[in-house]
């Protein structure tokens, strides 16, 4: 007899105030299969993979386990069952140990020389490097990740659920990931796999779910569909490409960086060490690196949040900025979005139109002489919503209620529309679909057409070739020389990210090749 799927879900169904998240949603996942779930951001694949994790309840609809309908209450229980999660944002304490994080993320007290023992075996078995007594804070994003694969592998999941894994990572961590889920898989533990990457989603997975406004619109297998049109089942429409405007071309420098030097944040930051740039009008600079190496440093550099050690260590359109704090070089035309959307680029308690005027009041007429013009506020904000298609109620809206995806436009569009002579950003389509990362593409495109420079600080190198007309490395605070993107090797700059510079990552790359 065929053996029953490992997870099936019938009918699944939750809804929100307003919103229907998951409507009707039947799935399947088989014993030893990576299947995909796979969806435009606010399809409802976040709700959805909390129910089966026993984050929230479904209003309607059944889970059956190998065969049998069981109830999941609680994160705890869907871990007594065999699921496993490996969220996108990871669950560590940087002053901790990797043991010690491990021991945390643990339903039971373990004795900790026990627990070295069986993560040993693990390691071992999956050949896993990872020291256990290193502390977090010393680790790359990928060694970060491989401590929450092996708290999932020690509870002996037949079920393992990971969300965006590939987000960070260098090409050669890609792959080192890939072969651990191929080897996962291949003992029969299940894998629903989420992710935008629709090229990884070929390479890895045997089944795709696809879902559209909180329903199953199709289901594939990605060995066979092209990922273009996985892409336009998701957001039921045609993918936009990138379309470059003719005649434009690198003009004169309107951001310039001169040897600055900086402290790392406490207490675990990368120190910034004689970093120099120049991004001109007309260009987009790229700036590729594995997370935690200077990156969150440089931004808030050059955004004036920290200042630099003298004015002239950063130019705008030739104007020392070094000592200027934000507001001022905002108002001088300098605009940067940073990689932590909720929190950072956007206060969560504030409604979109708050949220706009904290940026957008130094570019345009929002407060004049001080006092908030309310109904421009509204227009620029509505203005952003209907130009990055942000799914929301409307300005007024908080920004916590909306999905990452849609906060990362909404933050995206808000310094896009404000047409700074310079837009510095980190992660300019984190976590939205491929629908919307296509349209942002184009709107940073568009913008350095009208003759803004652009800097982009990614991690995915994908976007960074698509995008970048010079690209850059940064690694352990320091900048690599920029390099033409043309003749890049995508495995040439992955190993000058994880530390291999010039003529040692060339040779790299040729031996990889």
């Amino acid at each position: 007899m065929t053996a029953p799927p490992r997870l099936a879900l019938a009918g699944i169904s939750k809804s929100f105030p307003g919103v229907k998240a998951n409507e009707d949603i039947s799935l399947s996942v088989r014993p030893g299969e990576i299947h995909a779930l796979l969806g435009e951001n606010g399809a409802g694949k976040s709700t959805l993979v909390k129910i089966i994790y026993g984050v929230q309840q479904a209003d309607a609809g059944a889970i059956a386990w190998d065969g049998e309908t069981v109830a999941i209450p609680s994160p705890r229980a869907a871990r007594r069952l065999g699921i496993g999660m490996v969220f996108q944002h990871f669950s560590l304490f940087d002053a901790m140990s990797v043991i010690e994080n491990i021991a945390l993320g643990l339903d039971e007290a373990v004795d900790l020389a026990e627990l070295k023992v069986r993560v040993a075996a693990i390691l071992q078995s999956y050949s896993l490097p990872l020291d256990p007594d290193r502390a977090v804070h010393t680790l790359s994003v990928g060694e970060r990740q491989r401590i929450e694969i092996v708290r999932c592998l020690l509870q002996k999941p037949k079920l393992l659920i990971m969300d965006e894994p590939t987000s960070v990572l260098t090409p050669q961590e890609v792959e080192r990931l890939f072969s651990t889920l191929r080897q996962i898989a291949s003992e029969g533990c299940a894998i629903l796999y989420i992710s935008h990457k629709l090229h990884e989603i070929k390479a890895l997975c045997e089944a795709a779910t696809i879902l559209r406004g909180g329903k199953v619109v199709a289901t594939c297998d990605p060995k066979i569909e092209s990922a273009k049109r996985m892409a336009e089942l998701m957001i039921g429409a045609e993918l936009r490409q990138i379309a470059r405007r003719p005649g434009g071309g690198a003009g004169a420098i309107r951001l310039q960086v001169e040897n600055l030097t900086l402290a790392g944040e406490p207490p675990f930051g990368t120190a910034l060490r004689a970093v120099s740039l120049a991004a001109r009008a007309g260009e987009i600079l790229g700036v590729a690196g594995v997370a935690g190496n200077g990156q969150s440093e440089l931004l808030t550099a050059l955004s004036g949040e920290r200042l630099a050690g003298s004015g002239a260590a950063i130019l705008l359109d030739g104007r020392p900025i070094g000592l200027e704090g934000a507001g001022a070089r905002r108002a001088l035309g300098l605009a940067c979005v940073p990689e932590e959307r909720n929190g950072h680029a956007a206060v969560p308690d504030f409604a979109l139109a708050d949220n706009a005027l904290l940026t957008a009041r130094h570019r345009l007429p929002l407060a004049p002489l001080g006092i908030i013009a309310r109904g421009e506020v509204e227009r620029f904000t509505q203005a952003v919503i209907r130009r990055f298609d942000v799914r929301t109620t409307g300005p007024g809206a908080l920004a916590r209620s909306l999905s990452g995806g849609n906060l990362q436009k909404f933050v995206m569009g808000r310094e896009i529309g404000q047409e700074p002579a310079v837009l510095v950003v980190s992660q300019p389509t984190w976590g939205v679909d491929a629908g919307a990362a296509a349209a942002i593409r184009q709107e940073l495109v568009d913008l350095a057409a009208k003759g803004s420079a652009v800097v982009v600080i990614s991690q995915d190198l994908d976007e960074l070739l698509e995008l970048a007309d010079r690209l850059c490395v940064i690694n352990e605070g320091g900048l690599s020389a920029p390099r033409d993107v043309a003749g890049l090797r995508i495995d040439e700059i992955g190993l000058m990210m994880g530390g291999m510079r010039g003529v040692d990552a060339q040779a790299g790359g040729a031996a990889h090749a």
